[in-house]
């Protein structure tokens, strides 16, 4: 949307189109009505003929229609086209119910979708935009102010290669990825690029953002009374209907099946509900001191009938695929799970499947993190906050050592209501922070790199709605956390082992970084996004340290700042070259 009401420029239409062309290979649309384009590059799922956008609704004679785009799954979309009488639909599409909402509710219209989107709507009527994104953030959406006009997209790298965003990072966003692996809040790690928030719309006229609306992903009050065997018989029922929507789909899916609770949750739902053998997918890592899942994976898969997919991912496979991953990662998350979420994904998409359903969200909505257990417990008990410190703290690393990394990340807590439970307000911090901007969007950009949706069936309204409102003792007994599934999963699938000790999932990576340790140090520590934010001699002092055999929080560490270094190069400097680690590592090393 432009400020001075001329058309926007094709030239950035055409850089957004190319930037987010792996977001969509099934095609594109574009639509411009004076002052506002909309630009949409199509991964095709449901109604594959004519659900092409941008998707119109008639404002009656004289009118421009609304016009619409989104990126994402109306899963509720065949009950609100019943819902919503006298409207001659144009498509089969499930995005088109929104523009029907919109002209019945206004800007109110997503309390009425069950999904996961991201949408824009053009009103050229009442001369206003209006984006809206999911209650749990699983799709991505983000903004800028120019001095031109008001600009969104999918993936904030779309700006900077329109050029129509400053090339500037945020010093306290860039100190909390390296503390705590991923940035929180509404700004982002570039200056004056923001994110939509989880359960936002927003209202842009005259390309100035005039209103704000927020839809909660949790229910409000606290834990609600109710017998275990009660509780388990709604919660197959929600787990059923949420499974059954969230494989609404014209195209192949499959799941990834991780030998986890929460993954043999969503398999065993999938075997019930699926006449043909589910399509599930295990990677694991050959040669490694880490526990590999891929046995238990391939007994729960036979158990459920399931046709078991197995992948492998080497110490080669770390060095010649993360540049590649950090390429993916414009909104950054060092979570060290993108690495083999990303070689699933292109397996995935190899075998001509388009659609994945995914575990994300069964820790947090049923309490499954040894952190939930810690926050609970009075501070004289061993109790203590979530992530007060960080990875970096007492190694001497970074040239500022303020306490601004956290600012964002407490904020979050802010609109916790007073009346939830201790568990309750944890679990609530997580859901607006720390699941929309790591986890989620670590699904989004590696399973989208390669053209393929990612759906997660716990992140779902009906889902969150009967979980979050347990009684704590049905989340954690025992000293162990998500006890409502693991009853579930041992009563319908009991060769899960839902009881068992399990080592939680883990990427060997300090363990690779360690036996390479000595060349990386002062590749790293020439690094110029790393040069500016650390000492060079204390990095190439922690690489040296790990020379002799991995150690956890310098691994991490290390990690951290490898991870930032191949992103920082990439996003910010341009510089990629084919290759490797080490390839892009010395492109482009400066003088340290």
């Amino acid at each position: 949307m432009t400020r001075n009401g001329s058309l926007p420029a094709d030239r950035i239409l055409d850089s957004f189109a190319e930037a987010l062309a792996h977001r969509g290979p099934d095609g594109a649309g574009r639509y411009v009505e004076g002052d506002t384009a909309l630009l949409q590059t199509r991964l095709a799922i449901i109604d594959l003929v004519s659900g092409d956008q941008p998707l119109y609704a008639d404002q009656g004679e004289g009118k421009a229609p609304l016009a619409l785009v989104a990126n994402g799954e109306i899963f509720n979309y065949l009950e609100l086209k019943q819902q919503l009488t006298g409207v001659d639909y144009q498509t089969r599409s499930d995005c088109e119910p929104p523009l029907y909402l919109y002209q019945k509710y206004g800007v109110e219209f997503a309390e009425h979708l069950r999904g996961m989107y991201a949408i824009a709507i053009h009103d050229p009527a009442h001369q206003r935009l209006i984006l809206s994104r999911d209650p749990f953030g699983i799709k991505p959406l983000y903004y800028g102010a120019t001095r031109d006009g008001f600009v969104f997209a999918s993936e904030f790298q779309a700006f900077q290669k329109a050029g129509v965003c400053t090339a500037r990072i945020r010093p306290e966003a860039r100190d909390s990825l390296l503390q705590m692996q991923f940035t929180s809040g509404a700004e982002t790690l570039l200056d004056g690029v923001y994110r939509v928030l989880p359960g936002e719309t927003l209202v842009i006229e005259n390309a100035e953002i005039t209103s704000r609306l927020q839809l909660a992903a949790l229910p409000p009050g606290g834990p609600v009374p109710v017998s275990a065997a009660a509780a388990l018989a709604e919660l197959d029922a929600v787990l059923a209907d949420s499974i059954e929507v969230h494989q609404r789909s014209d195209v192949p899916y499959g799941m990834f099946l991780s030998g986890g609770i929460d993954s043999s949750v969503i398999l065993t739902m999938m075997a019930r509900l699926n006449p043909d053998p589910v399509q599930a997918y295990t990677i694991g890592f050959s040669g490694t001191a880490v526990a590999d899942e891929r046995a238990q994976a391939r007994a729960v898969a036979r158990a459920c009938g399931a046709e078991h997919h197995e992948i492998d991912f080497g110490e080669q496979d770390f060095w010649d695929s993360l540049p590649a991953v950090v390429a993916a990662m414009d909104d950054p998350a060092a979570d060290y799970a993108v690495l083999p979420t990303y070689k699933l994904a292109a397996e995935v998409h190899k075998a001509g499947l388009k659609v994945v359903l995914s575990g994300e969200g069964g820790d947090e909505l049923f309490g499954g993190y040894g952190r939930y257990r810690r926050a609970m417990r009075p501070r004289l008990l061993g109790g203590r906050a979530m992530r007060r410190t960080g990875a970096l703290d007492g190694l001497g690393l970074l040239r500022e050592t303020s306490a601004q990394w956290r600012v964002a990340y407490e904020a979050a807590a802010n609109d916790i209501p007073v009346d939830y439970s201790r568990l309750q307000k944890a679990q609530a911090h997580d859901c607006a922070d720390w699941l929309p901007h790591n986890l989620l969007g670590k699904l989004d950009r590696c399973l989208m790199a390669h053209g393929v949706e990612g759906r997660v069936p716990f992140l779902d309204s009906k889902v969150a709605g009967f979980a979050f409102t347990l009684p704590d003792t049905l989340k954690i007994r025992g000293g162990r956390g998500k006890w409502l599934l693991r009853k579930w999963l041992d009563q319908h699938l009991p060769v899960a082992g839902a009881f068992s000790k399990k080592r939680g999932f883990t990427v060997p990576v300090g363990e690779w970084i360690s036996q390479k340790a000595s060349t990386l140090g002062p590749l790293v520590a020439g690094q110029p996004g790393i040069a500016e934010a650390c000492h060079p001699d204390a990095v190439r002092s922690l690489f040296a340290g790990l020379a002799g055999g991995p150690d956890k929080k310098r691994g991490q560490a290390a990690w951290y700042l490898l991870y930032y270094a191949l992103w920082h190069n990439h996003h910010m400097q341009g510089c990629s070259v084919p290759g490797g680690v080490f390839e892009n590592l010395e492109a482009s090393r400066g003088n340290d």
